[in-house]
């Protein structure tokens, strides 16, 4: 034992990993920033698996230790620190999870559970990827880690990225869990500024489950409250929420909020603002549905998980299924992600098909609001009539212009021998009601349906019929 403890080892990066550092460094990664989270994230799964050997009973290093993520800046020395009081690693662990670029220790830690057949937590996967993006910044690391079994010493990892590391004991009095010290490059200083570290916490890691504190600070106070029963989330919860989300101090309309488990899981809150943030000139790609794996965020505006004709849904969409290219900025082309957005256009549409039975106030705002990009639906054949039902039309038989009714309205009205639903496209009620067209069909008690928005003409043409009913211009 004396000897092992006197060690101090240097070892050669595997598989050519310099190579793979340096694509890692300047490919893999969109934005340098990205480091950051991954290390969160990092210091999360450890947080988790610790938790989950104390929930089981197991007896650890330290147990009284509270769950928290730590960081700390030098801005004079250019040092970013991140502590964690997870799980730690033994001295195999650091070469196994950290010597090997590809290798995951999570992926192996949720194995050795299922071989127990026990439920282990949930954690995200590719330690060894995501470790590595830190030499997008790095200069150098240090990383000083001493596992939760009682009889493993500490021990400390350091590199510079250029080929090899080392392992060599660290102080007897290291506590449990990971601490990783990043010595910034000059063109990273950035890293070492409080409100830059803070910006990036709240945009990818404000939802993690323990707390994350910045020079002593905690900075992620909102929850995650998609993951949690409706039943414990109470409507100012997710007023408060949305206002905060979509940085707005309105309400929002209506909100959708459910779990799944087949055919993927997830979670999801979903969101159907007051104000199409259209009319008041901004992007469709702001504020959107995004992307979350286990309350990390993936991607904001997830633009396959949600189709242009409900562009207009704000909120959070997480699941634990879907499956990632090695850097998380990718997400692998397959069937999940067409699954995913599946199921979330059935829960839409079924919500808004109730708003408009129930709430015909409320649905009647919404349709002011969003209709005209709903009705860019019309070409999502699976969903057609569906869709087409919550259309809205004034009517030769409404009493003034804000009046409004469906298809299926318009269908219990028809006359006995009536088989098609006639429309007239005009540019105000009044150009509609003097249209000469109109007149025989008035004679004979036809109602017809007046569209006012020049893609009525597109939509309906397109749409063709309805519950086998023809729609004709008249």
């Amino acid at each position: 034992m004396a000897e092992q403890v006197k060690e101090k080892k240097t070892y050669k990066f595997k598989a050519e990993i310099s190579q793979l550092l340096d694509i890692l460094a300047r490919s893999l990664y969109t934005n340098r920033e990205i480091f950051v989270r991954e290390l969160i994230s990092n210091a999360a799964d450890a947080l988790d698996k610790v938790r989950f050997e104390s929930i089981r009973g197991t007896e650890f290093y330290q147990p009284d230790l509270d769950f928290e993520i730590r960081i700390d800046l030098d801005k004079e020395k250019k040092i970013f620190t991140i502590t964690d009081t997870g799980i730690g690693m033994t001295r195999d662990e650091l070469i196994a999870n950290i010597g090997t670029i590809a290798h995951s220790g999570s992926l192996d830690f949720l194995k050795k559970i299922s071989e127990n057949s026990e439920q282990g937590p949930n954690l995200i996967g590719q330690f060894g990827v995501g470790f590595y993006s830190v030499f997008m910044a790095a200069k150098e690391v240090v990383l000083t880690t001493r596992s939760y079994l009682k009889d493993e010493r500490a021990w400390k990892w350091s590199s510079d990225g250029a080929g090899s590391y080392r392992i060599e004991p660290a102080a007897e009095k290291t506590p449990r869990g990971t601490k990783i010290e990043v010595f910034l490059r000059d063109d990273a200083e950035e890293f070492s500024e409080k409100f830059r570290i803070e910006s990036v916490v709240r945009t990818y890691s404000n939802f993690v489950p323990f707390a994350i504190k910045l020079d002593g600070e905690q900075i992620n106070k909102i929850s995650a409250i998609w993951r949690e029963p409706k039943t414990s989330v109470k409507d100012k919860d997710y007023k408060e929420f949305f206002k905060f989300f979509v940085n707005t101090s309105d309400e929002p309309l209506s909100w959708l909020h459910f779990s799944a488990d087949a055919p993927i899981q997830l979670n999801a809150l979903l969101y159907f603002p007051k104000t199409n943030y259209e009319f008041l000139g901004f992007s469709p790609e702001e504020h959107g549905v995004s992307l979350f794996v286990k309350r990390v965020l993936i991607q904001n505006d997830n633009k396959d998980l949600m189709p242009r004709y409900l562009r207009f849904m704000r909120g959070v969409v997480d699941t634990e299924d879907l499956p990632l290219n090695i850097s998380r900025e990718t997400l692998q082309e397959n069937t999940t992600v067409i699954k995913i957005k599946n199921l979330l256009v059935k829960r839409i549409l079924d919500h808004l098909s109730t708003m408009a039975e129930k709430d015909e106030k409320k649905y009647q705002e919404f349709w002011n609001q969003f209709g005209r990009i709903l009705k860019e639906g019309y070409t999502d054949y699976p969903n057609l009539e569906k869709i087409v039902s919550l259309f809205r039309f004034n009517s030769s038989k409404t009493e003034n212009a804000d009046a409004l009714v469906s298809l299926d309205d318009y269908i219990s009205r028809m006359r006995p021998a009536q088989e098609n639903i006639y429309y007239i496209s005009a540019t105000s009620r009044e150009a509609a009601d003097r249209n000469p067209h109109l007149e025989i069909y008035m004679q004979k008690g036809i109602e017809v349906l007046y569209s006012f928005d020049p893609i009525d003409e597109f939509v309906l043409s397109g749409v063709a019929q309805y519950k086998e009913k023809k729609l004709l211009s008249a």
